[in-house]
């Protein structure tokens, strides 16, 4: 893994929850004004991951925290989209698991039932598991999800279609599942 000059770096708030993506110039800045502390280094310390000054060498960040926590204005909640579902589910069936090409969203109190379209009773489901669940509840079709549908944070789900690749800013940013 080669660290380029225009890498990114996720910062989070004093409390862990992500905030955003910063250069790689500015989460350095912030760590030398002690703003900042580096959480997760990107890759191996050794002379070629490393920003060297006259007095001073620091590993390439790949997470930095804020020292002091910034309080963050209102977000308008995120709409409740087939791509945004998508995203927070990860793209993946929350019945079994599978990453097919081609989810679906799945009322998991049918809408037949009085299921109502919204992020605590939609899940991604692939075909099949869609199919077998149908028209039933969980407990009669013997499926459930896997994880707790729940809206999304705004900045958790925007994050997560950019850290889709890199499995450290995921750790960091699906462990904020709370509510905005």
């Amino acid at each position: 893994m080669s660290v380029q000059r225009n890498s990114r770096v996720l910062l989070l708030n004093a409390t862990y929850e992500p905030l955003c993506f910063v250069s790689l110039n500015r989460a350095i800045v912030l760590v030398l004004k002690e703003k900042a502390e580096i959480i997760e280094q990107a890759g191996d310390l050794d002379f070629r991951r490393t920003v060297r000054a006259e007095k001073t060498v620091l590993p390439f960040p790949s997470v930095i925290r804020l020292v002091s926590y910034v309080r963050l204005p209102y977000r308008a909640s995120i709409p409740l989209t087939r791509r945004t579902l998508l995203a927070r589910d990860n793209h993946t069936c929350q019945y079994c698991g599978s990453s097919d090409r081609n989810l679906t969203l799945d009322h998991v109190l049918p809408r037949s039932r009085g299921g109502r379209t919204e992020w605590t009773n939609i899940v991604a489901a692939c075909g099949p598991c869609n199919r077998k669940k149908g028209n039933k509840l969980t407990g009669e079709a013997r499926m459930w999800p896997r994880t707790t549908p729940t809206r999304p944070a705004f900045s958790s789900i925007v994050l997560l279609g950019q850290a889709r690749d890199n499995a450290i800013w995921q750790r960091y940013i699906r462990m904020n599942p709370a509510a905005a």
